[in-house]
């Protein structure tokens, strides 16, 4: 039996499987993230771009956009995965080097409504959609991610699994559908090593595509069992041909969503440590950032070539910049959404302490990832004083997660000025009831 067979099976079958309270717990979790991320992410470029592009495929259609337009499921999905992933707030499989919420629940918002599913079942897709695509992400690796953006590529998996769900596919439907999403993933690195709108639409397009996929599946489109695997499959062509059994083992026992990753700063998740580290140095110490010397940020090599830019000129390129969300930490005590407004990203004194800031890989930090991330940030006052500190994880990760109420505050805080206080709290006391919700009419 292929890869894709396991799985597709897995996935038909699971909504007449009982799910732990705990494991439906955790999809809540990470649905009130993506929604706070959606929100957050909708008035940014390029989703208002992209909606306009979009024109025809609106204002009809069985699918609703964040503000209650209406909009094909493809549209919806499309439009819904590329607003969650473009503040950078996102969720994130660390294992996978994946943030799994934006096309998977993008997607399977879009089909929920579609097919009038309760809140139960939506949860139900979405756990399918991350189980499956967070495995697949794991076994493609770090080889996978030095040239894919694995959100792009292995987000695709997550929609259609998350779609295949919803629509009730059979076995061999579903498996179809995974299929032909491996042939349709795509997302490159280089498209946001500079300035550039690509890395939201690579969600988005994930999101569009999975759904596609799935909706294809339905009416007897086939794609190749082998597509994983097979000699010229995705492993071979998109990775250092890594061995599929670990995908399988203690599927259905094991569950991907209850280790997510919520972002507690509003920027690449390679620069956290950094910022977790900096901050705790001078939370401890009390120094302002006048009295930095010198800034030196050691930690694993893929945090360099994806948020190593010196000198960032634009938001988009700032989130993506470990010397100037550190340098922003220390100046204002946090990264939130503010830090990228164009004041923040020009001021001075950030500008200045950037120029004190180093970076380098550290060997043993580069060998853990990416199950680990960690930096060692040593800052050197003008006193001749010298401190450091490791920072072994981030705040937001398995090890050190985010409460429920801190996910709410998080809602509360990318939310509120766009949908106001009275309205998104409806809305989440009914998305942290969801289970019990007799459909998703309310998003």
């Amino acid at each position: 039996m292929y890869v894709s067979e396991t799985l597709g099976q897995f996935g038909a079958r699971f909504p007449t499987q009982p799910v732990s309270p705990s494991v439906l717990h955790h999809a809540k979790r990470a649905v009130v993230d993506w929604y706070a991320a959606l929100i957050a992410g909708y008035p940014m470029h390029p989703t208002p771009l992209l909606e306009a592009a979009m024109a025809d495929d609106l204002d009809r259609g069985p699918a609703r956009l964040a503000l209650g337009r209406p909009a094909t499921v493809k549209a919806a999905a499309l439009i819904q995965g590329t607003a969650s992933h473009t503040a950078e707030v996102d969720d994130i499989f660390k294992h996978a080097i994946y943030h799994p919420g934006a096309p998977t629940i993008s997607a399977a918002l879009a089909v929920g409504q579609q097919v009038d599913a309760s809140g139960r079942e939506f949860l139900q897709a979405v756990i399918v959609g991350y189980e499956i695509s967070t495995r697949i992400g794991q076994i493609l690796g770090r080889a996978h991610y030095q040239y894919w953006h694995n959100t792009g590529t292995v987000g695709t998996f997550g929609a259609a699994a998350a779609a295949a769900c919803l629509l009730r596919l059979d076995a061999t439907q579903f498996t179809h559908a995974l299929c032909t999403s491996a042939t349709f993933a795509a997302g490159l690195q280089q498209a946001f090593q500079m300035d550039s709108m690509s890395k939201p639409l690579h969600s988005g397009r994930a999101a569009e595509a999975g759904v596609a996929a799935a909706l294809m599946a339905r009416q007897g489109i086939t794609g190749s069992l082998d597509v994983l695997e097979g000699k010229m499959g995705m492993g071979v062509a998109m990775g250092n041909a890594p061995d599929w059994a670990p995908v399988l083992a203690d599927l259905g026992e094991v569950f991907n969503i209850t280790e997510m990753t919520f972002k507690n700063h509003a920027c690449c998740g390679h620069t956290f440590a950094p910022i977790d580290g900096a901050l705790e140095l001078q939370r401890t110490h009390g120094f302002t950032p006048a009295e930095i010397a010198h800034i030196e940020v050691a930690t694993y090599g893929p945090a360099l070539a994806v948020a190593g830019n010196p000198a960032p000129r634009t938001a988009a390129e700032a989130r993506f910049s470990i010397p100037y969300v550190v340098s922003t930490a220390l100046r204002c005590g946090s990264v939130r959404l503010a830090a990228f407004d164009a004041a923040q990203l020009h001021h001075p004194d950030t500008r200045a302490l950037m120029e004190k800031v180093s970076l380098t890989v550290h060997p043993d930090l580069d060998r853990q990832f990416p199950g680990q991330r960690a930096a060692q940030v040593t800052i050197r006052l003008h006193s001749g004083q010298t401190l450091h500190f490791l920072q072994p994880t981030r705040k937001g990760d398995p090890d050190m997660p985010l409460t429920d109420a801190d996910l709410q505050s998080k809602l509360e805080e990318l939310a509120t000025a766009t949908l106001g206080a009275e309205r998104l709290q409806a809305i989440s006391s009914r998305l942290w009831q969801l289970e019990t919700a007799p459909d998703l009419h309310f998003l």
